[in-house]
């Protein structure tokens, strides 16, 4: 490392600059690779700044209380970001006062099914109960998700993985689903990505249309919300058949 680059690191590794210096950097990285995939989802950029910054503290022997010190601050605008969805979310309020009842339908029948397809075939294969679990509240945004892992006794780490995978595969295949069955919707289209793929699906569909992104926000928010009262609630129920 060059003089001038060692003053810099020393500097930033003794003040709380470092992780929000570090997390930014890689984030910009991150994203300038998935545009240069073509925003393919397979180049998350949450994923990639991920591995980037693990990458950074394990060269450098960096502990990561150390590293959040700075992160902190990144952490604590994930509020103000989420409740921002409410937005674009206001300006389709009159079509959503119209499709209230499907649409509640649907979230009903996707987080049912994201539950127990997930936690049954887990079951079937013999996983581990701890697995069970961190699988459980997969398909809700990754703090939420890691929140109710916690809670019920998961691995809040896998289960950030598990959200991360899930989203991915999501954006991936809900487009040519979405073209199979012939939905045209851009609210239908985007609430169906939230639902299934909360923020990175939330994130393709502003790439796609503001309408879509609203929708895709707004199912994102209350798949979490359902999927935070309907876990436990489950657990209880099938602690108490076994």
């Amino acid at each position: 490392m060059s003089p001038p680059l060692q003053e810099i690191w020393v500097y930033l590794s003794a003040t709380p600059l470092l992780g929000l210096t570090a997390t930014l950097l890689a984030y910009l990285a991150a994203h300038r690779i998935y545009e240069r995939s073509g925003f393919n989802p397979l180049a998350n950029p949450v994923l990639i700044a991920v591995a980037l910054l693990v990458a950074l503290l394990s060269v450098t022997g960096t502990p990561y209380p150390t590293y959040f010190e700075g992160a902190q601050f990144v952490h604590f605008l994930l509020g103000p970001a989420t409740v921002a969805l409410a937005v674009p979310l206001y300006e389709q309020r009159a079509q959503l006062g119209r499709l209230a009842i499907p649409l509640l339908l649907g979230l009903t029948a996707g987080v049912l099914t994201a539950v127990v397809s997930a936690v049954g075939f887990a079951w079937l294969f013999g996983a581990s109960r701890e697995t069970i679990l961190s699988l459980a509240p997969k398909s809700v945004t990754t703090p939420i998700a890691m929140g109710i892992a916690e809670k019920i006794g998961g691995l809040p780490s896998l289960t950030a993985v598990l959200v991360i995978l899930t989203g991915m595969l999501g954006a991936i295949i809900a487009r040519p689903l979405l073209n199979l069955l012939r939905v045209q919707s851009h609210a239908t289209r985007g609430f169906a990505l939230g639902v299934a793929s909360h923020g990175i699906g939330t994130a393709r569909a502003f790439q796609v249309s503001e309408e879509m992104g609203a929708f895709a926000g707004l199912a994102m928010g209350l798949a979490a919300l359902a999927t935070a009262l309907l876990v436990p609630a489950l657990l209880t129920l099938l602690a108490a058949v076994g």
